[in-house]
């Protein structure tokens, strides 16, 4: 930079740049060129003495180019990244947020600098919001902070208009892509307000997007797709992460008590705000409600907070967490936002959430301070048909589109996928974030990482084949009749009036694993579930379905690539030990098979590709890019290099009718990323 802010650039287009990771990079400067640095004068006025890593390269890339996707983790510092360009920048800058306590808070910290700022929300009355539209159309602001809903109403669009903001901050961007976890219809309205001040700088900010969500938000915004994405900060190693699965609820709570006594100590020791605390999300208002009373009972100091909870109760809640009264709160997912405890020493997780998204962005609420937390998500036998039937469950009288119910259930099986899987919990979540610059190669402390270490026994892939291919015989034979648990029961050989009535006790299929135990065999079949091998559908008992998938490894056609579950020896060795070896240890631990889903240069060459080919698909066809193809069918069409249609399929979530549609384009894609090595 030479030291100027241009008034408002053009649109500028870049070469082809899918993804930029942002290199760290430490501010030093002398006296001399802080006051020859507009940035370092910017970031004095709003009280920082330096930049965090990647925080200078956004704002550099969005005074230069206009345009820049930044993705970061909660607590990353993104807001810097549209308050020092609103500072130097002439005019007003409009940030959008859903989030009114942030908005209240910004504002208030940018007045005691000196800073003029407001925000407009529907916690004020209409003469309030009057008063402060008036100053905004008077240029008396810097920046001013709306809720999305607010671009519904024509005179604030109006006045935004003549405004011609310097910038448009989109907070929360995920909140665009109706693939994101937390969708907000009132987001479609950014896309036009954006057409109408065309020289405005755009900044789109968001702390959980994957690479088709993010491919979404810049198609949803009619943002060019060379705008540049920054991806940065989502490596944690200070966070030891833990998925344990348990049987029963008794063995649920003995996992949570031994974390809470590691992170924090005897529960009925002195308390001291030093030691931290510590948040247990619950799927359910009920099961916060039930351990927080349990937890109380144990000697800590515990509350629950829900959305059932009056505005008093949880603000009561809220506050006594914030204050250190508080050593553990177990909540709902609606705690959380603005949460600005650095001491949080530990974040459990009673079952999993709807995705690794909301996961990530939960567990990311410990070891804000750089020290050690740890992150503990408890699995049951029952998660997985639960989250199904939660996703079926009608919303306001009417049924979920197919096609959407079948998003969500991919989200949640891809953090099913993660608990499941057998490499490094950190890398898995960057990979899946797309952000392989900062993988570890293994941070050497979630429980992956040590059962590794230990040695551990693994099978071989002949072994996994055989055991898969017999299971989903299995599913294939009760094919839409019943359930999992007759699956399990007829692998074993155990007498079943239902097997019996429809005659499965006389076929090959009877018995052929009884030398494993039923709670192993229903855990392979779960497991078979998140794999997209086999599907559930209805209600309280839902039934089993062979996809055509699962009817392919079944056949040998396709690769059964599968971690098996530990069996009973080792889950019994587990139980008494610390959970500081980790709660996944012991025989299939480790990865049965070489295929861990990293991809190598030419690999992420053709992953980017396809990216951009599935976004013109996508604006040609008018459809959001993961219709086109989901993230992981890219993956596996990146790891497979097909080069014939026929082996398109081989991908998952690839069938006859894509092949038909995209084939032809795919196929020519992955071919000229091939050439450019």
């Amino acid at each position: 930079m030479d030291g100027s802010i241009a008034a408002a650039p053009r649109p500028a287009r870049l070469a082809y740049a899918r993804r930029i990771v942002v290199e760290p990079s430490v501010e030093s400067p002398s006296a001399s060129s802080r006051t020859s640095d507009p940035l370092l004068q910017g970031l004095a006025r709003l009280g920082y003495a330096q930049f965090r890593p990647g925080q200078r390269e956004a704002i550099e890339t969005l005074l230069r180019v206009g345009r820049v996707l930044l993705v970061a983790p909660t607590g990353g510092g993104k807001s810097l990244a549209y308050q020092l360009p609103a500072v130097l920048l002439p005019g007003t800058t409009l940030v959008i947020s859903p989030l009114i306590a942030l908005m209240h808070d910004q504002v208030r910290a940018l007045e005691e600098r000196g800073i003029a700022a407001t925000f407009l929300a529907s916690t004020l009355d209409t003469d309030e919001v009057r008063r402060r539209m008036a100053k905004v159309a008077g240029g008396e602001m810097k920046l001013v902070y709306v809720s999305p809903e607010r671009l519904t109403f024509p005179g604030f669009r109006g006045l935004v208009k003549e405004l011609a903001p310097p910038l448009v901050a989109i907070d929360e961007a995920h909140c665009i892509s109706e693939w994101g976890h937390d969708f907000r219809p009132e987001y479609a309205q950014i896309g036009e307000l954006l057409a109408e001040v065309p020289r405005a700088r755009v900044l789109a900010c968001t702390a959980t997007a994957t690479p088709v969500v993010r491919d979404e938000i810049l198609a949803r915004l009619n943002l060019d797709a060379t705008t540049p994405q920054l991806v940065q900060g989502f490596a944690r190693p200070n966070l030891v992460l833990r998925v344990a699965e348990v049987e029963s609820r008794k063995e649920r709570e003995r996992a949570i008590d031994r974390q809470l006594e590691e992170a924090l100590g005897n529960p009925r020791g002195a308390s001291s705000n030093s030691r931290g605390t510590a948040i247990v999300y619950s799927p359910t208002r009920r099961g916060a409600e039930e351990e927080a009373g349990r937890l109380a009972g144990r000697g800590w100091r515990a509350r629950y907070y829900h959305a059932g909870l009056d505005a008093d109760g949880r603000a009561t809640v809220h506050q006594a967490f914030a204050d250190g009264q508080l050593e553990v709160v177990v909540a709902t997912n609606a705690f959380g936002m603005g949460i600005d405890r650095h001491d949080v020493r530990a974040v459990v997780h009673l079952g999993p959430p709807s995705s690794i998204e909301a996961y990530y962005q939960e567990v990311g609420r410990a070891g804000r301070d750089g020290t050690t937390a740890f992150g503990l998500l408890v699995v049951m036998p029952g998660d997985v048909p639960t989250r199904r039937r939660i996703l079926e469950q009608p919303s306001d009288g009417r049924g979920v589109e197919p096609a959407v119910l079948a998003h969500k259930w991919n989200l949640f099986l891809e953090l099913m996928r993660w608990a499941q899987g057998g490499t490094c919990r950190h890398d898995a979540i960057l990979r899946y974030f797309g952000d392989e610059a900062e993988t570890l190669d293994g941070c050497g402390r979630c429980d992956v990482c040590r059962a590794m270490a230990d040695g551990g026994e693994e099978a071989s892939s002949e072994e996994v084949t055989l055991l898969v291919r017999k299971a989903l015989s299995a599913v294939a034979r009760i094919h839409g009749r019943f359930g999992l648990t007759a699956a399990a029961k007829l692998l074993r050989g155990e007498e079943d009036p239902r097997l019996a009535g429809a005659g499965l006790d006389k076929t090959p299929t009877f018995g052929i694993l009884r030398e494993r135990a039923e709670p192993w065999l229903t855990a392979l079949l779960r497991r078979c579930v998140v794999a997209g091998w086999v599907d559930l559908s209805g209600g309280e008992r839902p039934i089993a379905y062979l996809t055509a998938d699962g009817r392919a490894v079944m056949k040998a056609e396709r690769p059964a690539r599968l971690l098996l579950p530990p069996d009973g020896r080792a889950r019994r060795a587990e139980a008494g030990r610390s959970l500081a070896g980790g709660a996944s240890g012991g025989r299939g631990a480790r990865r049965t098979t070489a295929d861990e889903g990293q991809l190598d240069g030419e690999s992420v060459r053709i992953f980017e590709a396809l990216r951009a080919y599935r976004m013109s698909a996508a604006k040609a066809s008018g459809v959001p890019p993961y219709v086109i193809a989901s993230d992981r069918s890219l993956r596996d069409l990146a790891l497979i290099k097909p080069r014939r249609l026929s082996d398109l399929e081989l991908a998952h979530g690839i069938g006859p009718a894509k092949v038909e549609r995209y084939g032809a384009e795919l196929l020519a894609t992955i071919e000229a990323a091939l050439g450019q090595g």
